[in-house]
This record gives structure tokens, C-alpha cells and sequence, in this order.
């Protein structure tokens, strides 16, 4: 069972976007970092446990320079090996920042040259592998940014072109040392999932085809895709042969977030139904094949969910934001 805890207040509304809030624990300081977009402008802030803001910052996006500020389209905490990074993306580029987001290190204009006059351009789609960072565009490619151990020499070293549609989401998890190991997940508008095995040279390993709606929001646990999908399914494949083993009727609308647990297999959906739901993964000691438990689920009334997160590895807590609610919801176990 989970109880509601003391919000924390925002500036303003979450915009209405999938995967609208990043999370940071800093459990040495027992601080939580947390983003969350609004416009062409990223709230962040740190709070205690209690829920009382510590600290809050506002970025705004790059290359501003037209009538009207370019829209941020996700800010997302990218935890490497040896630094921490915060990603904003836009309609005009891709922006990282140290932790904190004091100081901006890179930046990565997108080139409008692949777009048709109608097209936006954008990206959006944020995750870590390794010293990489993997950015989703508009046009269907995935940018691979080689991070250094300090300083703001980022290289751009991979283009990987496996998506024919916009990318919504990746995730990643840490190889264990396999050569075949699928580390790397991207999905796109059309529902289509591609699964990666991060290095030098990234190397596509299969494709699982979509049907018909989007993809919101994935995420990678020992070897298994968790996929969410517009029309409210997840489902849980085997990342190496893009096998189903298991599709969950979860929501009755489009799903806007997934995240997990990774020290316990806790999956958390969230969507436009106004559900949050907690499932617990796990494998069959006898068959290998995934099993899945549903743990708690809790309804935010009269709200547009557009990001949930869990706030520590362990998912003891997890926190909501929705679109015109300008605090963030957080819930703990009791």
C-alpha cells in the first residue's frame, strides 16, 4: 500500500507531454532532484523527504532567437560512471547541463535540412548507456554523444538509423558482460521498438514491429522490453528475440509514463485514465519465462497524468505530475 505525502509546489503546470518528470535521488544528501517542463522553460528542484523545496532553478531553451521561445520537449537526469549530466531537448536542439544545471556543457543544434516545410523538428527521447547519451529525433535517427569524465568536450559519434518515424522514448540498462547483451531500447510514434547492444560501434539486434498506435514510453529490465502503448497495453518481450510473453490490458487510455525499480522489478504505468499502476516482474525459476504481479494502483482524480517516476531504486515511493496541476503528487509506501 502506498499513502499520499505533502506535495511539492511548482511554479506552474506540467506541460501535457508523455514522460513529463525526471527524478534524481541523492540519498548521501538525502535530497531528491526533480524536472519537470512547462513551455519553453524546465522547473527544477530538490527537496527533503518531507517535501519541502529546497532549491528551485529555471532553464530555458536555446536558440530563441524567432518570434517565439522554442518548446522544451523533455529534461531528463543522465546518470553516467563517472558524472551526472542533465538533457533538455527542444524544438531547436539538445542541451546538457551539469547536475544541477548551473552550468550549460554542450550544446547540439538540429539541422532542419531532413524536414518538410510542415514537419516540426524536434527531439525527445533521453537515455544513458555507458559514457554514452542516446537522443531521439523527429526524423526517426538516434544521435550517440561519446561524454567525456569531465570538461564539455561531447563528440557526436553515431547516427543510428533504425526508426522511419519520430522517436518517443529509450531506455537502457547495464550490460552484464554478454557479447550479445541488448542494452539499448528506442521506440517511435508507430509503436515500432528497436532493440540495441551499446559500444564502440552500437549494433541493431531485432526489431519488434508495431500495430497501429504509439509508444510512448519504454523501459529495459534483465534481458525483458516493457513497452507502453497509446492504446493502453503493456507489454513484455524478450529484448534479444523480440519475443511476447506477456500483454497487460493495464489502462483504459493512452499510457504516458513507464518506470522502474530496478533492485526489485517494480514496474510503474501511468496514463490518461488517471491510474497509476505498480506491477512486480519477475522470471519462473522453472520455465524462465516473465511473470507479472499487480502490487497497487492508485487513482489521481480529475487530472491529465503526464509523468510518474519512482523516487528511489528500491520503489518504496513515487512521485506524479499532471497537465494544469502545478505541484507534484508524491506517494510512499506504508
Amino acid at each position: 500500500m502506498f499513502r499520499r505525502e505533502s506535495s511539492i509546489p511548482l511554479r506552474c503546470s506540467a506541460a501535457a507531454l508523455c514522460n513529463n518528470l525526471s527524478v534524481l535521488p541523492l540519498p548521501v544528501r538525502n535530497l531528491t532532484h526533480f524536472g519537470v517542463v512547462h513551455g519553453p522553460s524546465a522547473q527544477l528542484l530538490s527537496a527533503a523527504p518531507e517535501g519541502v523545496p529546497l532549491a528551485q532553478r529555471q532553464l530555458h531553451a536555446k536558440g530563441g532567437a524567432g518570434v517565439s521561445p522554442p518548446l522544451i520537449t523533455q529534461v531528463h537526469w543522465c546518470v553516467l560512471p563517472f558524472r551526472v549530466l542533465l538533457v533538455l531537448t527542444s524544438h531547436r536542439g539538445i542541451q546538457m547541463y551539469e547536475s544541477d544545471g548551473s552550468v550549460m556543457v554542450y550544446w547540439h543544434a538540429l539541422g532542419s535540412g531532413d524536414a518538410s516545410p510542415v514537419q516540426a523538428v524536434f527531439a525527445r527521447g533521453i537515455a544513458a548507456s555507458g559514457h554514452f547519451i542516446c537522443v531521439g529525433t523527429w526524423s526517426g535517427r538516434v544521435l550517440v554523444f561519446d561524454i567525456p569524465a569531465k570538461g564539455p568536450n561531447v563528440v557526436l559519434s553515431e547516427e543510428l538509423a533504425g526508426h522511419q518515424t519520430p522517436v518517443t522514448d529509450i531506455a537502457t540498462e547495464l550490460a552484464q558482460g554478454q557479447d550479445c547483451m541488448a542494452d539499448v531500447v528506442t521506440a517511435d510514434d508507430s509503436g515500432l521498438l528497436c532493440v540495441w547492444r551499446s559500444g564502440p560501434e552500437f549494433k541493431l539486434l531485432t526489431q519488434i514491429p508495431g500495430f497501429g498506435v504509439p509508444c510512448p514510453s519504454v523501459q529495459l529490465w534483465q534481458g525483458t522490453v516493457a513497452a507502453g502503448y497509446g492504446n493502453g497495453q503493456v507489454r513484455l518481450y524478450e529484448a534479444s528475440t523480440g519475443i511476447l510473453h506477456v500483454q497487460i490490458n493495464a489502462h483504459a487510455r493512452a499510457l504516458c509514463a513507464l518506470d522502474l525499480a530496478p533492485e526489485v522489478g517494480k514496474l510503474l504505468s501511468a496514463a490518461e485514465d488517471t491510474f497509476v499502476h505498480i506491477w512486480k516482474l519477475s522470471r519462473s525459476p522453472e520455465s524462465g519465462s516473465i511473470e507479472v504481479e499487480h502490487c497497487h494502483g492508485e487513482c489521481v482524480p480529475d487530472t491529465q497524468v503526464c509523468g510518474a517516476r519512482f523516487c528511489d531504486p528500491s520503489g518504496s515511493s513515487f512521485a506524479v505530475t499532471g497537465y494544469d496541476l502545478a505541484e507534484i503528487l508524491r506517494f510512499s509506501s506504508v
